[in-house]
Order: C-alpha cells, then sequence, then structure tokens
C-alpha cells in the first residue's frame, strides 16, 4: 500500500527539484524530507533517487512513480473537493498569497469578511509577487494567489488554473511637488524622458513592464533608484530623486512632497486571482473568490 504523504514527498521533490525546495514547499524539514523518501523506496523495492552533484535526482523508477503520484494527488483533490461540497460549508484550511499592495489595500477586507462569514475556515495568506504566487499555486503550495499583470502586458497564466478579475487599478505618475509638471491635470508618460525613474528589481515583472511600456513611448528611461515597495519608491520621489508610476491600490497614505497625476492615456493594471481548477468544486475556494471580489468592488 503507497502511503500518500510519502507521495505527496515525491511530487514536491519532482515539481521543486531539490530536497530543500521540496522541504520548503511542504513546510517540514530536508531531514523529514529524507526520511520519507527512504521509507517510500523501502515500501516499493526500487531505488527513485540518484545523487546528481551535491543534489539528488528522480532515477526512471523515481519519474514513472512521480507522475502517478501527480495523478493521485490531483484525484484527491477533487475527492476533497467534493466531500467538501457535499457538507455545503468552506471550512479547513486556506492558503492564499497576494502581492504587497493587494496585500495592504485588498486582503484586510477580504480575510476579515471571511473570518465572520466562515468561522470554521482557517485562511493563511503571504506576501508574494504576482509570479511567485502563480508558480506556489501551480506546486500546490497554495491554494490562490492574488496576482496582477498590466493593460498592455498580461501575465501568463498556465493550463489548469482558473482565475477571476477583481479590479481594475488606475496608476498615475509620481513626482516631487516642485516639478514641472505637478500642476497638470493630466500628463504623458514620454513627459518624462529627461527624468530619472524610480523602478522595481531588474528582472521583475512590474519592472520589465514599465521598461517595455517606456521605450514604446520613444525613449530610453534613466533608471535612478530600484525598490520593491510602492511606500519606498514614493519616499525617494518624496526626496526628489525621481519619478515612479504610482498604482492607487494600497497607495495611501501618500508621503508629503509628492504630487501624482492621472495619465491622459490610462495606465491601469488588471487585478485577479488564479487558483487550480482541480479544486474549483470547494465552496471554500468559491467563498475566498467572492470575498475578494466584494472587497473589490468597495474599493470602486
Amino acid at each position: 500500500m503507497l502511503n500518500l504523504e510519502r507521495l505527496r514527498t515525491l511530487d514536491a521533490l519532482a515539481r521543486h527539484g531539490s530536497v530543500s525546495g521540496a522541504a520548503a514547499g511542504l513546510h517540514v524539514t530536508t531531514s523529514a524530507v529524507s526520511q520519507q523518501m527512504t521509507k517510500l523506496e523501502r515500501e516499493v523495492g526500487q531505488q527513485l533517487l540518484a545523487k546528481n552533484g551535491r543534489g539528488v535526482r528522480l532515477t526512471d523508477a523515481g519519474r514513472l512513480l512521480a507522475e502517478h503520484a501527480a495523478r493521485i494527488l490531483s484525484q484527491v483533490e477533487l475527492a476533497q473537493s467534493d466531500l467538501e461540497r457535499q457538507r455545503g460549508q468552506a471550512v479547513g484550511e486556506l492558503r492564499i498569497s497576494a502581492f504587497p499592495t493587494a496585500m495592504r489595500g485588498l486582503l484586510p477586507a477580504a480575510l476579515s469578511s471571511l473570518r465572520v462569514r466562515h468561522p470554521g475556515l482557517r485562511v493563511g495568506a503571504q506576501e508574494l509577487e504576482p509570479q511567485q504566487g502563480v508558480n506556489g499555486v501551480v506546486r500546490g503550495d497554495l491554494d490562490l494567489a492574488v496576482v496582477l499583470d498590466w493593460y498592455n502586458k498580461p501575465l501568463p497564466v498556465p493550463d489548469g488554473l482558473m482565475k477571476a478579475p477583481l479590479i481594475d487599478d488606475p496608476a498615475d505618475v509620481a513626482m516631487p511637488v516642485a516639478h514641472p509638471m505637478a500642476d497638470c491635470a493630466e500628463v504623458d508618460l514620454e513627459d518624462f524622458a529627461d527624468d530619472e525613474w524610480i523602478t522595481w528589481a531588474d528582472g521583475e515583472f512590474c519592472h520589465e513592464w514599465l521598461m517595455f511600456t517606456l521605450r514604446a513611448k520613444g525613449f530610453e528611461p534613466r533608471i535612478g533608484h530600484r525598490a520593491e515597495e510602492h511606500h519606498t519608491q514614493l519616499a525617494l520621489v518624496a526626496a526628489g530623486l525621481g519619478v515612479c508610476v504610482a498604482p492607487r491600490l494600497g497607495r495611501d497614505p501618500m508621503p508629503p512632497g509628492v504630487r501624482t497625476v492621472p495619465v491622459r492615456h490610462r495606465v491601469r493594471r488588471h487585478v485577479y486571482v488564479v487558483w487550480r481548477a482541480d479544486a474549483d468544486r470547494r465552496p471554500s475556494i468559491r467563498a475566498a473568490v467572492e470575498a475578494l471580489r466584494v472587497a473589490g468592488a468597495g474599493l470602486g
């Protein structure tokens, strides 16, 4: 008889590609992962892992069993969904992530609503960037992820995931109050071709979007500073160190010394929630999606 938890460990190893990655995804120690795999190898009577440099790799038998494990775990997810649906109650544990400004501006209202309306549901939330959230849902480390893309640069959503729109989030240009454009009713992005820009880290989705968008306006942006958090970017703007794109979700309170001006040709982020299709029937998933939708509607 194959042990479900050991199959889950093998599945995590196949998805993460390392013992440490599997341990992090399962929230256990690396020693626990190794022990589970040793027991699984004894159960099946075959070697499932082989050394690969400093790490390990799946053997042919390991890859074969991992494929079966993924299907078995998917069926278990469907069974849990059907049982939960039969009870008609949103209960159990739900793991959700959100990018920083959604964590601040959207999640608190949704989580509070879920606690009141579904007291048997235990929700754990964590702050993750959009691609990390999508990856977490695909791997099964998360049940839902609140993610974003931009009006002119969609975020790829893998097969097997479902999504629901939550809000469209307008973004303005933030600049020091002494900036020549600070008193304008509207601006164009190309008005800031000679300014230094404050952006996100290299390789981040929002940074790639900003570079793509500004280059499409006909100029190569001058990058002055990089910061992950919007509030940090705004603090740099307040110090007179450049301009930045400032989405409205979770933006307040604004630091003194900053003026935000709408962009003439509207710049918007699309905010939505994603979850696995095989979990779609779970009442807890549907309750969370509805709570997020209501919280998003309340921002309008």
